[in-house]
């Protein structure tokens, strides 16, 4: 497991929520977040898509403030150009403050809060690299999909460990996650049981195989992350199954002022 203050604990459970809009959106939603240490925050792939290591690291920043009990300041760089992303990132370089940090311990206070944050990176090659991206923006996870090359999961799986991050193994359309699990030298600390957005969109029979959760907990130890569910009524169905993680993002995309109310419903259903 990721020897940082910010672990996951298997002993709890958790509500992961995904920011896949723009950097405004993400802001806005953080700010209206209850603050609780069952609340996962994750770096969707559409918004590091757009905003690259830059948007990882503001998340970041900003869930940590939230946390401490900061009022956020309004959002000023989300409108912020692709070329402007990278411009500050090599300038960032050139003074010496993108190297990759390793995580390391910290003195935590008796009910202190650390932001977790998730870069849902979906790596299908270069699996050192992505992760370093993930580093250095601040992440306390990041993902891989389980499709990809064993050799890439397994340096993904290395270099998350070397760098204090836990690795995420994405099991979206495989059809036998055991099978992926054996092949690898070591298990990741979360495996990811994903129904996609656009295999929910169009093929309404298909269903998240929940089943795959008691296969993968009877062989191994990893956490259960359940991902392509974004209602009260499969929350709850994903936690009854035994279900570490549940992943939610449409939901949170209402009135800011439903938000709060919205996500403590589902915390809730975390016993």
């Amino acid at each position: 497991m990721n020897k940082s203050t910010t672990r996951l604990d298997p002993k709890k459970r958790y509500l992961q929520v995904a920011l896949n809009g723009t950097l405004e959106d993400a802001h806005e939603i953080i700010s209206n977040l209850p603050k609780s240490d069952r609340i996962i925050v994750e770096a969707g792939t559409p918004l590091i898509k757009r905003y690259g290591e830059y948007g990882i690291r503001q998340i970041r920043n900003w869930y940590e403030a939230h946390l401490s009990g900061q009022v956020l300041a309004p959002v000023a760089m989300a409108n912020v150009s692709a070329n402007s992303v990278l411009s500050m990132l090599f300038q960032s370089a050139l003074s010496g403050t993108a190297t990759v940090q390793k995580s390391t311990p910290q003195t935590i206070q008796k009910d202190e809060i650390f932001p977790y944050i998730v870069a849902d990176l979906k790596t299908m090659d270069r699996g050192e690299t992505e992760v370093e991206i993930a580093a250095r923006g601040g992440a306390s996870a990041a993902i891989a999909l389980g499709t990809a090359p064993i050799e890439t999961l397994n340096s993904f799986v290395e270099k998350c460990e070397e760098h204090g991050l836990d690795a995420m193994i994405d099991m979206m359309n495989v059809e036998f996650p055991l099978s992926v699990l054996r092949a690898l030298k070591k298990v990741p600390p979360v495996v990811i049981i994903h129904r996609g957005v656009d295999e929910e969109k169009f093929n309404r029979e298909k269903q998240i195989p929940l089943h795959e959760i008691r296969r993968i907990k009877g062989n191994y130890n990893s956490m259960i992350s359940i991902a392509g569910g974004d209602t009260l009524r499969e929350v709850q169905r994903s936690f009854f199954n035994d279900a570490d993680i549940v992943v939610i993002w449409k939901s949170v995309f209402q009135k800011a002022d439903d938000t709060v109310a919205l996500i403590e419903g589902f915390l809730k259903e975390i016993k």
